[in-house]
């Protein structure tokens, strides 16, 4: 027997389930998308560097007044340089080899130069 309170269900239309499969597909592909982005950063590092980040400043005993800032001094030792400065820092290093190429070359000379002077002790001689 059926009772009055429970009435059978209503009819859905081939419509209504479409519609709810295309939905839930687009939910799928956008978890899908999530999902890949979520291991993009694993790999890359960014969700470990993060969490380290964040730690400390859960650690932190005095909160500063400004969490943002506190991110951002702490993750800019990550963050990529100025194009200027790694141009810079190149041409350092180039004249830090030619700087001990010279030096190097300095060495060689004086020390054949020494071989055609005479000692310091004889020219103070004559």
């Amino acid at each position: 027997m059926c009772s009055a309170s429970q009435s059978p269900p209503a009819p859905v239309s081939g419509a209504s389930y479409a519609a709810a499969a295309v939905t839930m597909a687009h939910y799928k592909a956008a978890d899908s998308k999530r999902e890949q982005f979520r291991r993009y950063l694993e790999k890359s590092g960014v969700l470990d560097t993060l969490t380290k980040v964040l730690v400390a400043l859960y650690e932190e005993p005095e909160k500063p007044n400004s969490a943002l800032d506190f991110l951002k001094h702490h993750l800019g030792a990550a963050t990529p340089e100025n194009p200027e400065i790694e141009l810079l820092r190149l041409e350092l290093a180039e004249m830090k080899e030619k700087y001990e190429a010279i030096v190097e070359e300095n060495k060689k000379l004086k020390t054949k130069l020494a071989q055609y002077e005479p000692p310091q002790e004889e020219k103070r001689a004559e």
